[in-house]
């Protein structure tokens, strides 16, 4: 693999966004239309008492991600209600089109006092072009269970030869670093199968190997075939300290050729941190898409996304 770098493409403090929402444009992910590419993130504005709370927005593109055609005024998706999975934020929501409606997978959270959150997948239905999306249900699609016992989050899904294939990652702990530093999650990558995009069938199986050791954490895989390959993008860190500094999220990269042996080399990413400048010190959130026979890879850089996201062709 080899990517072209082509800078950041979007800067969510240069545009009024719904909400009240000011900042974050995390974990870019693509509906390819007719006429444009909509690109759906997640962006934060402030709660009554201070806390961030995570909206769906999108932004739409001309087909060579050239040019923006229009930001979202409106609101996408709302918020779980009281004691919901998706009470406080939306962080990611992956879209798929699926013929005469689109699918939005989601990742609620909701906050906890002994850790910082827990998360779910929720399944959403826009029947309008991906302009709005109707949550089908107040409860998640896939949430922990007994073998993946906290924090099911980031999806990603294919439809290959009629069975939906869903990437994500569950927590398999939480460890403070010291008696006094709060606790810190720990995720893996994980694959589960369904025909109904609802039912899902799952066996808590780590997919991919681990280059930190056991506390690696790793996040938001992305999938695409070329040359009679699955490629996986996805990003990792060490538990702790990965706020600032060298802990920070980098890409990861796995290939497999029956979808079930995955086969890690970050060697082969073909993605470096920049020099200087917005991906300088992190890469994070990968998502992969094919318009126009080009393949391009969007994703964020420092501080989680804070001033958006970027744009790499794939050469």
């Amino acid at each position: 693999m080899k990517w072209k770098k082509l800078g950041k493409i979007f800067d969510p403090t240069q545009h009024k966004l719904p909400n009240n929402c000011l900042e974050f444009a995390q974990s870019p992910q693509t509906l390819v239309l007719k006429d444009r590419v909509r690109v759906y993130f997640s962006t934060r504005c402030r709660d009554q008492v201070g806390k961030y709370l995570s909206h769906v927005a999108y932004v739409d593109f001309t087909k060579d991600m050239r040019g923006i055609i229009d930001v979202c005024d409106h609101t996408v998706i709302e918020l779980g209600g009281l004691g919901a999975f998706d009470e406080h934020g939306i962080f990611p929501m992956h879209v798929f089109d699926d013929g005469d409606r689109v699918l939005g997978f989601t990742t609620g959270f909701n906050r906890k006092l002994s850790v910082g959150v827990d998360s779910a997948i929720g399944l959403a239905i826009s029947n309008d072009g991906g302009l709005t999306f109707q949550k089908y249900g107040t409860g998640p699609i896939m949430a922990a269970s007994l073998h993946e016992p906290f924090l099911i989050a980031d999806s990603f899904v294919m439809k290959i030869g009629g069975i939906f294939h869903m990437w994500y990652i569950f927590g398999t702990k939480w460890k403070s670093l010291s008696e006094n530093d709060p606790p810190d999650r720990v995720y893996k990558i994980a694959c589960a199968t369904s025909t109904d995009a609802i039912n899902w069938q799952r066996d808590g199986k780590l997919i991919i190997t681990d280059r930190l050791g056991d506390d690696e954490c790793q996040a938001l895989p992305t999938v695409f075939r070329r040359n009679d390959l699955y490629h996986m993008y996805f990003c990792y860190r060490p538990c702790h300290g990965f706020r600032t500094g060298g802990n920070s999220y980098r890409l990861g990269y796995a290939w497999s050729r029956d979808l079930i042996n995955w086969t890690r080399d970050d060697s082969e990413a073909g993605m470096e941190l920049s020099q200087d400048g917005w991906d300088s010190q992190m890469q994070c959130y990968p998502h992969v898409f094919t318009c126009d026979d080009r393949v391009y890879m969007l994703y964020n850089g420092n501080e989680f996304g804070r001033f958006g996201f970027g744009l790499a062709e794939l050469t």
